[in-house]
C-alpha cells in the first residue's frame, strides 16, 4: 500500500499549499542571481568570467552537496532536513553583511554556495516529497504547481532587488565611475554595495523563520516503502537502479538547455540589432510561455494525459523547436518586435521546457522505494547543468556564431527523446540480459 493512502486529502492540501510557499522561495533566491551578476560586476569591479562566478559558486553546490544532503535527510527525516536546510539558506545570506561591509568578492561567492548548499537540501527534500505526497500517476501536476509557484517568484525577485537597491539616479553614477579618482571610486562603489545589507539581512531573518515553521508544520513525514520487486531482486544501492542514473544525466542536460534559453535570449536579440531596453523582455516571454506550459500540465494530467506522454510530447517538441531555431530564418514583426524568425523558436522552447522536469522526476524515482532520498539527491547533483551546459554554448557562440552555438541543444533534447520513449524502463535485469545476448 502507497504511503500516501493514509494522509487525508484536506492534509494532503495543506502540506502541497506549505510545499509550493518553500518552491517560491527556491525561485525567489535563484533568479536573484540574474541581477546579481552585472550588479557585482560593477561594484566588485569584476570581469566577465569572474561575474559569473556567481552563478557556478551557486550551482556548484547541487553537485557538492546533494549526496550529503541525501544522508542527512536519512538520519533527520524530511521536515527536520528542510528546517536545517532554511538555517543554511539563512547563514548564506547572512555572510552578504561582512561581505558588503568589506567589498570581497570571495566572501560574496562563499555566501552564494552556502545558499546553494541550503536550497541542495531543501530541493533534495521538497521535490520527492511532492512526488510522494499523492498518486504517483499525478505526480507531475503537482511538480507543475510547485513550478508556477517557482517562476513567479523568479518574475518578483529581479524587480524587488532593484526597486530596493538601485536609485534612479544610478546610471548616471556607473557613467561617472571610470572618471573618478581612485579615493572617490572606492567610496562610491563601497556605497553602492552596502545597499544589500539590509535585504540580506532580512532575507537571512525570513529564512531562519521559515525554518522553524516547517519543523512545527504540520508537514506529515513521508516515508517511502521498498517496492517488493525489488525487494525480491536485491537492490541495496542506487547505482543499482539504471534509470535513476539516466534520470539524473536527463536532469543536467535539461536544466542546463533550459538555463541557456533564458541567459542567452538577450545577446541574441541584440545581434538582431534589438537594443538593451527592448530585449529585456524576451527572458519574460520564455518564462511566461513556461508558465502556460504548468497550467496546461495542471488542467491535463493524468485526466487527459499521462505524465509519460506529456514528457514524451514535450521533448521532441523541444527538439523540433531547436532545429527551427537553428535553420530557419526571415525577417518578422511579433509584438512589435522587428527581429529574425529564429528567435521566437528560443522563446518557445519555454512551453516544453516546463513539463520536462516534471516529468522525469516520477520516472526517475519510480521503485526506488527506500532509496528514494538518496536518489532524489542523485537527481538534484544534476542542477550543476546549470552551470556547466551555458559554458559548452558559450564556447560555440565565442568560436563560431551566436546562432551556432545553439546546437548545443540538438544532443540534449535528442537524449531528452530517448529517456522519455525508453530510458526510463530500463531496469539492471534487461541491462544483463541484452549483454547476454550480445556474447
Amino acid at each position: 500500500m502507497s504511503t500516501t493512502a493514509t494522509i487525508p486529502k484536506r492534509n494532503s492540501s495543506t502540506s502541497l499549499l506549505t510545499i509550493g510557499v518553500m518552491f517560491f522561495v527556491f525561485g525567489f533566491v535563484t533568479w536573484l542571481n540574474s541581477i546579481l551578476i552585472p550588479y557585482f560586476k560593477i561594484a566588485c569591479e569584476l570581469n566577465n568570467l569572474q561575474s559569473y562566478l556567481v552563478a557556478f559558486a551557486f550551482y556548484i553546490a547541487y553537485l557538492v552537496m546533494s549526496l550529503p544532503a541525501a544522508y542527512l535527510l536519512e538520519k533527520t527525516g524530511f521536515k527536520k532536513g528542510m528546517m536545517i536546510g532554511f538555517f543554511v539558506m539563512a547563514a548564506g545570506a547572512m555572510l552578504f553583511v561582512p561581505a558588503a561591509l568589506s567589498r570581497t568578492y570571495l566572501i560574496f561567492l562563499a555566501g552564494l554556495f552556502t545558499l546553494g548548499t541550503g536550497l541542495a537540501i531543501l530541493q533534495t527534500a521538497a521535490n520527492p516529497y511532492v512526488t510522494l505526497l499523492g498518486p504517483i500517476e499525478s505526480a507531475a501536476r503537482r511538480i507543475s504547481i510547485m513550478g508556477i509557484c517557482n517562476k513567479a517568484a523568479g518574475v518578483m525577485a529581479p524587480l524587488l532587488f532593484a526597486a530596493v537597491v538601485l536609485k534612479v539616479t544610478d546610471n548616471d553614477l556607473f557613467r561617472q565611475l571610470p572618471l573618478m579618482s581612485a579615493g572617490a571610486k572606492n567610496i562610491a562603489l563601497d556605497e553602492l554595495i552596502r545597499r544589500v545589507v539590509l535585504p540580506y539581512a532580512i532575507l537571512s531573518l525570513i529564512l531562519f523563520c521559515l525554518g522553524i515553521f516547517v519543523r512545527f508544520s504540520k508537514l506529515p513525514e513521508i516515508e517511502a516503502e521498498q517496492d517488493e520487486a525489488e525487494i525480491k531482486a536485491g537492490k541495496n544501492s542506487i547505482l543499482q537502479f539504471p534509470h535513476l542514473i539516466l534520470g539524473a544525466i536527463a536532469i543536467f542536460l535539461h536544466v542546463g538547455s533550459q538555463v541557456i534559453a533564458v541567459d542567452t535570449v538577450i545577446n541574441y536579440a541584440g545581434s538582431m540589432g534589438i537594443t538593451l531596453p527592448e530585449a529585456k523582455v524576451f527572458p519574460s516571454y520564455i518564462l511566461f510561455a513556461t508558465i502556460c506550459g504548468y497550467l496546461i500540465g495542471i488542467v491535463t494530467i493524468p485526466k487527459l494525459i499521462s505524465q509519460v506522454n506529456a514528457l514524451r510530447t514535450c521533448t521532441v517538441l523541444g527538439l523540433t523547436f531547436s532545429f527551427c531555431l537553428i535553420f530557419m530564418h526571415g525577417s518578422v514583426s511579433v509584438f512589435g518586435h522587428h527581429t529574425d524568425l529564429s528567435i521566437w523558436f528560443l522563446v518557445a522552447l519555454g512551453l516544453p521546457n516546463s513539463l520536462i522536469w516534471a516529468g522525469i522526476w516520477p520516472l526517475a524515482l519510480s521503485g526506488l522505494g527506500r532509496y528514494t532520498k538518496k536518489g532524489s539527491s542523485f537527481l538534484i547533483m544534476g542542477l550543476c547543468g546549470n552551470a556547466i551546459l551555458p559554458l559548452c554554448y558559450g564556447y560555440l557562440a565565442d568560436r563560431f556564431t551566436l546562432k551556432t552555438g545553439y546546437w548545443v541543444l540538438v544532443p540534449c533534447y535528442f537524449y531528452l527523446v530517448f529517456f522519455a520513449a525508453y530510458g526510463h524502463k530500463i531496469r539492471r535485469g534487461q541491462i544483463f540480459s541484452r549483454l547476454s545476448t550480445l556474447k
